[in-house]
């Protein structure tokens, strides 16, 4: 009889994410949320591509992203998922479906999306002129998004999840603190590097009991006035000062 396939530290990560997507498909939301983008279900293959090419590296700095951007993320799957990173650098592919209910003026495009999300492009950006090659990105880093859902009011304007009411933030969080504090110690990170605070105040709630270090960088939102004066520099200065890079 054969033997069983030896999971690989990647096969493990993807059932984290799986569970994910399933703890979060379960829940409901109301008012003011009017349309929810849930990318691991309709952009499944591009995001577990990424998960199964990058996503096994122990040891590795964990960034740890808010939730998925419009154009980033919703599009392809991958945490700040800008379309031309996505394909160009990191090599990823697939189909893409759509979400049950799509808002007019948010249309899920996949791959095909022409609109540019400022913050991958920032992060991914930076990402590419720092390494030039993704494997020795990912020798160092991993980036993943601690909410899989994108929540949108009836004029399409982003909700971020802060912001939900707190019968269905609460339980919201609840599954992603624990599927974030499944992959910490699935990934045994170096540290974790929370992209904004919202980011890091997540992972100092769900890693609690966890010996990691724990900081933040700047987040690349053009919201930000300060990224906007030029978030790579700010990041980098950011995570030479945290021992992320050399």
């Amino acid at each position: 009889m054969p033997r069983a396939k030896k999971s690989t530290t990647a096969d493990r990560v993807i059932a984290i994410s799986r569970a994910l997507t399933r703890d979060c498909a379960a829940l409901e939301f109301g008012e003011p949320v009017a349309f929810i983008y849930h990318p691991l279900e309709y952009a499944r293959e591009p995001w577990e591509q990424y998960l199964s090419r990058y996503g096994g590296r122990r040891g590795v700095a964990l960034m740890l992203g808010m939730n998925p951007g419009p154009f980033g993320m919703a599009q392809t799957g991958v945490p700040f998922g800008e379309v031309g990173a996505v394909r160009d650098w990191l090599g990823i592919n697939g189909p893409v479906g759509k979400p049950p209910r799509e808002h007019p003026k948010r249309p899920v495009l996949g791959l095909d999306c022409t609109r540019s999300e400022v913050s991958g492009a920032r992060l991914w950006g930076w990402a590419r002129e720092q390494f030039a090659d993704p494997d020795a990105f990912f020798d160092r880093f991993f980036v993943w998004n601690y909410c899989p859902l994108a929540f949108m009011v009836d004029s399409g304007a982003n909700l971020t999840p802060d912001k939900l009411p707190a019968a269905e933030r609460t339980p919201l969080l609840a599954a992603c603190d624990g599927a974030l504090r499944a992959l910490v110690e699935r990934l045994a990170p170096s540290q974790v590097i929370g992209i904004g605070k919202f980011a890091e105040a997540r992972a100092r709630t769900a890693l609690e009991g966890i010996d990691v270090p724990i900081g933040t960088v700047l987040h690349p939102s053009p919201a930000s006035p300060a990224a906007n004066r030029g978030w790579a520099p700010a990041a980098e200065k950011q995570l030479r000062a945290l021992g992320a890079l050399d």
